[in-house]
């Protein structure tokens, strides 16, 4: 599901520039906007039910307090997740991954990163994803290696995306043994050199950290496949632009 310019264009917690990140309003936004590539990030709760959120915390996008592994699945279904963002977004709600798989399978592909430290995270996503016939359609990614090494056992049918900093020897090395499918270094880090190098050695390579359009355009013109970026309308458009300008 790569756009006609050959480039990955993926919502970053949906369009989260423009609506509360990791909630329906920033997805279907995204998709509004043209992006078919979702990002999200799952935690588990208190009685082992998969949410979709960023921080270990509530705090930060919702009217809660605590650890989201510290809740159960009704009390975070309780809170408000959007009212932080604006006052037009007041009453969202924190979604299950059930509820986001339902909701855009066959719409979109999803870019699924394994949060916490919750045993069984990667397992029970697994299973959510099998279920919902979605295997084709998601890729899963984490910075921890434990969690792409647990993928990698349980689904080899899935393919997987180490988030890291600046994709050292090292690091490539390892997603070599691991199978890793997809390297992703921070968006600063990204050379053209770096960019060869991962893809003499069999990686897709898609950034993350798109904070700004200086950056977006750095990440495009390196040669990578693609990124995360908070604003998908803005890369859509200057994609187009570019292409159509050659």
């Amino acid at each position: 599901m790569t756009d006609t310019t050959g480039f990955t264009v993926i919502a970053h917690r949906g369009a989260s520039s423009y609506a509360p990140e990791n909630t329906f309003a920033a997805f279907d936004l995204a998709l509004e906007m043209g992006a078919s590539h979702l990002e999200l990030d799952v935690h588990l709760t208190a009685d082992d039910e998969i949410v979709v959120i960023h921080d270990d915390t509530v705090d930060r996008t919702t009217d809660g307090t605590g650890t989201v592994s510290s809740h159960t699945i009704a009390a975070l279904r309780a809170l408000d997740a959007g009212s932080w963002f604006g006052d037009r977004f007041k009453g969202t709600r924190v979604p299950s991954f059930g509820e986001v798989l339902e909701r855009y399978a066959g719409r979109a592909y999803l870019h699924v990163e394994l949060k916490g430290r919750s045993a069984g995270l990667s397992r029970r996503t697994i299973d959510a994803i099998r279920t919902a016939g979605m295997t084709r359609d998601v890729t899963m990614t984490s910075f921890q290696k434990i969690r792409l090494e647990e993928v990698r056992s349980d689904a080899p049918e899935l393919p997987t995306g180490w988030l890291v900093g600046d994709a050292s020897a090292a690091i490539t090395r390892d997603a070599r043994a691991i199978g890793v499918t997809q390297l992703c270094p921070l968006a600063k880090a990204l050379t053209p050199d770096l960019v060869r190098r991962l893809h003499a050695d069999g990686f897709v390579v898609r950034a993350w950290g798109v904070g700004t359009e200086e950056l977006m355009r750095q990440v495009v013109e390196s040669g990578a496949d693609g990124m995360t970026v908070n604003f998908p309308n803005v890369a859509i458009e200057y994609l187009r632009t570019r292409a159509s300008s050659r």
